[in-house]
């Protein structure tokens, strides 16, 4: 066993070269794998436990959470380090993710009483011609698109800037990934239909609808036309303006009342609005990098951490214990921020050398 790791040569003496070989490409194998692990878990903690949507005593959930989010966000993130494409992509297929899971392994965009919860998620603008609510709709695929998978990459990429766009998983590596994606997304479907009291399956109009969506947004990604280079002339703000002016469109984004009906599927539209504008003017500017793109991710994971101070779970009790899992999770979200600040800058100024 002793020889497989170090040779030996003739005097009996370690061979330096093996030794060094093997650690060598120990290190490259973990500086590939690790933060893909780190993805995985974090994407799920994001999602549902930093948001508050699910109490800290919930965390034995990450066993089927972290393949559907994690397993998700892996997914997209890989596809579009290969093909050599930007963020708007990840966007674009995390929406398509959202889509995913909402229409299709929980069915919550059609569901009007999911699991038995009495949520009334779909109650707020209903539509009947289609059975959604055009409220939860735009509300929870934003919450996908945005935080669920891309606030999730972007935390962890700021971690190893130096491999931001590259690929982390080689080709077996991601079929790995993508066969346990489909497994627990099976697993998922089976138990919503299972569990709901009346066993809700979405009408067939509603399937074809989702999935000319969901085939439509992956089609988009890779068809959208490759930005351009050239930056403006303009300065870029510093990351934590961008951080501090995301935070409070978040924030307003999180705090607008269901109870608004339309008006909050207007109020909605016009921060989404406002918030690609913005972000499309501002990553068009000289000196834009990935601080930048960590103040967004920041800005957004902080409006979810003081929100799940007073969300109340819909998986868990408002309970002592509940409390100080929301305090834990904020604070492995500012530690994450502050880690990847500091590696950011670091090798923005490497950069510039």
């Amino acid at each position: 066993m002793k020889s497989a790791v170090v040779e030996t040569n003739l005097s009996g003496s370690p061979e330096p070269s093996r030794r060094f070989t093997l650690g060598n490409w120990a290190a490259s194998h973990s500086r590939r794998i690790l933060p893909a692990l780190g993805l995985f878990i974090i994407a799920p903690l994001v999602a549902e436990f930093l948001l508050g949507n699910m109490s800290v005593t919930k965390l034995g959930m990450l066993a089927i959470l972290a393949p559907i989010y994690g397993g998700g966000a892996l997914l997209i993130r890989e596809c579009v380090r290969r093909t050599g494409r930007g963020w708007e992509s990840i966007l674009v297929l995390a929406l398509a993710y959202g889509i995913l899971e909402e229409a299709f392994l929980t069915e919550t965009l059609f569901n009007p009483n999911y699991l038995g919860l009495n949520l009334h998620l779909l109650e707020p603008a209903f539509v009947p011609s289609l059975g959604i609510s055009a409220w939860y709709t735009i509300f929870v695929l934003t919450l996908h698109t945005v935080w669920s998978i891309s606030v999730s990459i972007a935390l962890v990429e700021a971690l190893i800037p130096e491999r931001a766009t590259s690929p982390w998983l080689g080709g077996f590596q991601s079929g790995l990934v993508a066969v346990i994606f489909i497994v627990a997304g099976a697993s998922m479907a089976s138990f919503s239909i299972r569990q709901d009291p009346n066993h809700f399956a979405a009408s067939r109009s509603q399937f074809i609808w989702a999935a000319i969506l969901f085939l439509g947004s992956i089609a988009l990604a890779f068809r959208l036309p490759q930005r351009s280079k050239a930056f403006a002339r303009e300065p870029v703000p510093e990351p934590w303006f961008i951080g501090l002016m995301v935070l409070i469109a978040a924030s307003v984004f999180l705090l607008v009342p269901n109870t608004w009906g339309w008006w909050a599927v207007a109020a909605y539209l016009l921060l989404d609005a406002l918030a690609v504008t913005a972000i499309f003017i501002w990553s068009g500017r000289s000196g834009w990098d990935g601080r930048h793109r960590l103040g967004l991710a920041g800005g957004a994971a902080l409006a979810y951490a003081w929100h799940g101070f007073v969300q109340t779970p819909a998986l868990g009790t408002v309970s002592t214990v509940t409390r100080i899992g929301n305090l834990a999770f904020a604070a492995l979200a500012v530690s994450l921020i502050a880690a990847g600040a500091r590696r950011t800058a670091n090798f923005a100024r490497q950069d510039q050398r």
